[in-house]
């Protein structure tokens, strides 16, 4: 196959992101739709331009290879969901919510809660999926804007995210651009703390001026929790497990397998006569809640490795399309002659995160949002003498946060499933992903924060007047 130009690489990426965002925004449609079509038509496309189908099937092998353990892990979320309100963990951590958190400062609490247990465990994913899940019941039962309390979860787990040096984007980011993990983490502050500001400052009084907050409503949610569920402290357990286990940097895959565990021992405990065709449908289809109050039964009604299905079948198309674009050089060949025309700081910066932008929109794959972008863009870094910790910062603020914004995106998927908020909604209060690409812009423009390397400080200012 002949090597695909610059303008046939553009013009073939514009016509994939009109037909995904005129389905998916304009008429509704279920991402899975408009990505098979877009893969239809580039496969026909590059079969056209003399690829063979064996071509074809390693670059959706290739693609779908990358997100392997992705797939298994929300597998085990979709069953630790649905043990853990089994076993009243989630129920549990709604009470002590109840009782410790303001209603009047609910949205910018969630923010931080968020936040902190992010940063703790290095998952923002696993900070969604637990925490967030019990933050989120209570919003609704505060009667908060369901979206608003949305974008303060993913706000808070991708800021604890970005932040934990536990975290698997961070080390990657860190990795790809060659810098140190813990200055990495350190010189993401410039835009990191500048955007959680912000962040908190329109949760605080988006949250304040919401919708009012029912004390009747929430005594009542309380009543139907301990109704229905064993309320203890012990079913703070597995939260306690968690940490230990990003304590003792357990990966992610034995830390949910050891959480499903014990959480599943609590139940035998709490119900010695669970059958195990009872405990085996749970874990399967996820837990279904029979109170007498419809609002915990929709939020509780939840979990389970089938409710991940939809997730992982959204993962398989795109990083199908995603390796197709990659396998015959698409998405490298509209990049590259963007990389020899940079010539200052400041656009090299700006280029380089709305790279990560757009390989978030065509890819919808947050690890190779900074993988691609870092490899094309090194060599520029390097030759502009700017320090690697200034591409790190950037492959982040441009990459991985940004996938939370993309309704096709496995992170977007992901937390629009779990919390039932479709990307759209909560995508105008997902503040801290929209405002972390905007500080680092600007610390590039303004040269604020922006890492040399070490003793060209002199080059550096040439660099600048370019």
């Amino acid at each position: 196959m002949k090597n695909i130009h610059f303008k046939e690489a553009i013009t073939l990426l514009l016509i994939m992101l009109i037909i995904l965002g005129t389905a998916v925004i304009k008429f509704g449609l279920s991402p899975q739709i408009p990505v098979l079509f877009v893969i239809a038509l580039l496969i026909f496309w590059v079969k056209f331009r003399g690829a063979s189908w064996d071509e074809i099937h390693q670059g959706i092998q290739e693609g779908i290879g990358t997100a392997i353990i992705p797939i298994f892990i929300f597998i085990l979320i979709g069953a630790l969901i649905a043990v853990w309100i089994q076993a009243g963990v989630i129920p549990t951590i709604m009470i002590v919510g109840f009782k410790l958190i303001s209603s009047q400062f609910f949205v910018p609490s969630t923010f931080i809660v968020c936040s902190l247990v992010g940063l703790s465990i290095g998952s923002g994913f696993t900070t969604i999926s637990t925490i967030g899940i019990a933050l989120f019941g209570m919003g609704v039962a505060l009667n908060a804007n369901p979206a608003l309390v949305a974008g303060a979860i993913i706000s808070g787990a991708v800021f604890g995210d970005k932040m934990s040096p536990l975290s698997d984007s961070t080390n990657l980011a860190s990795a790809i651009a060659g810098s140190d993990l813990f200055a990495h983490i350190k010189n993401m502050m410039w835009s990191t703390i500048p955007s959680f500001i912000v962040s908190l400052i329109l949760f605080w009084f988006l949250g304040n001026s919401s919708s009012h907050m029912s004390a009747s409503k929430i005594a009542h949610t309380i009543t139907i929790l301990n109704q229905h569920f064993s309320i203890s402290w012990w079913a703070l357990l597995p939260i306690a497990l968690m940490f230990i286990c990003a304590w003792r940097h357990i990966p992610a895959i034995p830390t949910l397998f050891i959480n499903i565990i014990v959480t599943v021992g609590m139940i035998f405990f709490q119900k010695s006569g669970t059958s195990l065709q009872s405990l085996a449908k749970l874990i399967s289809d996820g837990f279904v809640a029979h109170t007498s109050d419809t609002t915990v039964n929709t939020l509780l009604t939840r979990g389970g490795v089938s409710s991940m299905m939809g997730t992982v079948s959204l993962i398989i198309v795109t990083l199908s399309l995603g390796g197709i674009l990659m396998k015959f050089n698409i998405v490298q060949s509209a990049m590259k002659p963007l990389v020899d025309h940079l010539h200052k700081p400041g656009s090299l910066i700006t280029v380089t995160i709305l790279s990560g932008i757009g390989i978030n929109l065509f890819v919808g794959e947050q690890y190779l949002s900074v993988i691609l972008p870092g490899k094309a863009f090194k060599g520029a870094f390097d030759k502009m003498n700017l320090s690697p910790l200034a591409l790190s910062r950037v492959l982040e603020d441009g990459g991985s946060v940004i996938n939370y914004l993309i309704p096709w995106g496995v992170a977007g998927s992901f937390a629009a499933s779990t919390l039932g908020v479709p990307v759209l909604h909560f995508l105008p209060f997902a503040f801290f992903s929209l405002f972390s690409p905007v500080f680092s812009i600007l610390s590039g423009i303004t040269g604020i924060g922006l890492k040399w390397q070490k003793g060209k400080q002199d080059k550096a200012v040439s660099a600048k007047e370019l």
